[in-house]
């Protein structure tokens, strides 16, 4: 299906067994049966918040078809088939679309901290070698290196395929130089839950998020309030949620949002390592604020 760039797409965690061993599925598709009762406008699984580098390349594989035979074209799924080789990036995307995917979602290379030139030559070698759609991850806090709007922008003209960004760079000013420089021909997604709405007053079309894992409905109708010019609804609805955000992040990411799902019966709490499972304190943090927000 078209890959519509606006809206909510759900960075999609990874439920595993108790040990971490399996990935089950079954609350997976419970998962996903949320998130299309929600609303979101995609799906997006095998990033970061999935524990991608966790996961087998069956485990992609499997992951990514069973969400396109779950969706069943009711909302594009974008898959995450990044790393910091670009070889098996491109072996990982050719698979993601063999697999169903509607468009494929690409990390700049972290660990080896390539140049901006060696950005601009991942990229393009990722997007020349696949047919669909490709997104780019700018996330700097992850991979330290920071693409450049000028680097993207002669990513996306040496690739008409390359037809957006998630921006998690933490500020705003990334999306408001990429608009006076593009004009519009290229959608820019935050890639922060709490920076969604600034970045949507400045031309974003929506969010990549995390914390629509929890509150799928919440979010998908904040940013439809915001696409629709409803400032004053998406501000009160941003400020009510702006406390979870930040606790869906108080320990690295996915333990805090692995462990409110667990709290709503929707999963096992495990992550692997690297990861750990999130502390009684972050738990008990988590318990408050949502219990907090569900009674507003």
């Amino acid at each position: 299906m078209p890959l519509l760039l606006q809206g909510v797409y759900t960075a999609l965690v990874t439920p595993f067994s108790a040990d971490g061993a399996t990935i089950d599925f079954d609350a997976y598709e419970k998962l996903l049966a949320q998130q299309i009762d929600g609303g979101v406008s995609g799906l997006v699984p095998c990033g970061t918040t999935g524990e991608s580098p966790t996961l087998s390349d069956a485990e992609q594989r499997e992951l990514i078809a069973r969400t396109v035979r779950f969706a069943k074209g009711r909302v594009p799924v974008l898959a995450g088939s990044g790393s910091f080789n670009t070889k098996k990036s491109i072996e990982a995307s050719k698979a993601a679309f063999e697999a169903g995917a509607d468009g494929v979602m690409i990390v700049m290379p972290y660990y080896n901290k390539p140049s901006q030139e060696g950005m601009y030559r991942h990229v393009t070698e990722i997007a020349k070698a696949v047919s669909g759609p490709v997104v780019v991850y700018n996330v700097p806090g992850r991979h330290i290196v920071e693409l450049s709007v000028d680097t993207f922008l002669r990513i996306a003209d040496t690739c008409p395929n390359v037809v957006g960004i998630k921006d998690a760079s933490g500020n705003c000013f990334f999306v408001q130089e990429l608009q006076n420089k593009a004009r519009g021909r290229l959608a820019n997604l935050s890639g922060d839950d709490p920076l969604t709405l600034p970045m949507m007053a400045v031309g974003a079309k929506g969010v990549i998020s995390v914390t629509s894992n929890v509150y799928p409905k919440q979010m998908s109708d904040l940013v439809a309030d915001a696409l629709a010019g409803r400032w004053a609804e998406a501000e009160r609805k941003s400020t009510a949620l702006y406390p979870i955000h930040r606790a869906l992040f108080c320990e690295p990411s996915p333990a805090p949002t692995k462990a409110a799902l667990a709290m709503k019966n929707m999963m096992s709490g495990s992550v692997r390592l690297p990861m750990v499972e999130a502390t009684d304190d972050c738990k008990a943090t988590l318990s408050t604020l949502m219990k907090a927000y569900e009674a507003q």
